[in-house]
């Protein structure tokens, strides 16, 4: 097939070798999304019995900055990789990841002390809408260790506190010793945040709320009309909460769950962590309620 009159004028007015060049573009290569960075623990705090928080910090390039409900990739060398959200956004390049130790990877990770090295990929996935909840009420309900990818958003709430109406924390867990964070809840509301706990079952001489999370919602004080709702726990947990929220009169658009799945590539090749036709290492792990929840909850997919 001939060249095109242009191509040809072009080729002949540069010269012979003109069509042949390959224009050159500038610039480093692209980051390697499969390749971990180096980052050394610099403090590590027990937050349970099981669970720990890490901060860690580059030793050469940092990874690009997390966004509040994105996750990462933790490595511990020689044992393996598991996601883990980030759980507060570190200053100075550093990032902070709250680990539950369950499995071989983890509890490697949670064994970690200052100075020893991991590995991190990221970061990965959607975030919290916060920018689109600016101007109404933000409502954050979150299970069990489900806070810990909930509290970068608390954060960003405080530090942005004129943006947004009233915010409101109703955080559940099943026993008080597994709630989480427990030494931040004054701050947060010095801060202006309501921080309302429950638990499923506590102890003699326990003075909080028992019951479910989802009791939390109907006493709340925000107006559903202009409510933008953040939920991330057991699935069973968001599905009711979902429901309890809706019912409150929370448009199903503006309810936000995160998801949790078996990821290994995180970059939505291997196709272990597939939702019927969504991955949620790259499509979530944030999803619009509308988007997912005739999908949510059922574990053979």
């Amino acid at each position: 097939m001939s060249a095109a009159p242009e191509s040809r004028a072009f080729a002949e007015s540069a010269g012979p070798a003109a069509a042949w060049v390959t224009p050159r573009v500038e610039g480093p290569p692209a980051p390697d999304p499969m390749l971990p960075s180096s980052y050394r623990v610099s403090a590590k705090t027990q937050e349970l019995a099981d669970t720990w928080t890490l901060e860690l910090e580059p030793e050469a390039g940092a990874i690009e900055a997390y966004a509040p409900g994105q996750f990462g990739m933790l490595y511990a060398f020689g044992v393996g990789e598991v996601p883990i959200s980030v759980s507060s956004l570190g200053a100075d390049e550093r990032i902070v990841h709250t680990v539950r130790a369950v499995g071989a990877t983890t509890k490697a990770i949670c064994a970690a002390e200052p100075g020893d090295r991991l590995g991190v990929r990221g970061p990965f996935g959607t975030d919290w809408p916060l920018a689109g909840a600016e101007g109404g009420d933000l409502v954050l309900l979150a299970g069990g260790i489900g806070l810990a990818p909930l509290r970068p958003a608390v954060e960003a709430a405080i530090a942005n506190r004129d943006r947004y109406g009233k915010v409101s924390l109703l955080y559940g867990a099943r026993s008080p010793e597994e709630l989480l964070f427990t030494e931040q809840f004054d701050l947060w509301r010095e801060s202006g945040i309501e921080v309302e706990t429950t638990v499923d079952g506590a102890p003699a001489g326990w003075d909080g709320r028992v019951g479910l999370v989802t009791t939390l919602i109907a006493p709340a004080e925000f107006d559903p009309a202009k409510t933008t709702a953040l939920v991330c726990g057991p699935e069973v947990m968001m599905r009711f909460c979902a429901a309890a929220l809706e019912e409150r009169g929370v448009e199903r658009e503006r309810i936000q769950v995160s998801l949790e799945r078996n990821m290994k590539c995180a970059i939505g090749h291997c196709g272990h962590c597939q939702l019927a036709h969504r991955f949620v290492c790259k499509d979530g792990p944030v999803f619009e309620l509308e988007r997912i929840q005739t999908l949510l909850g059922i574990r053979e997919l």
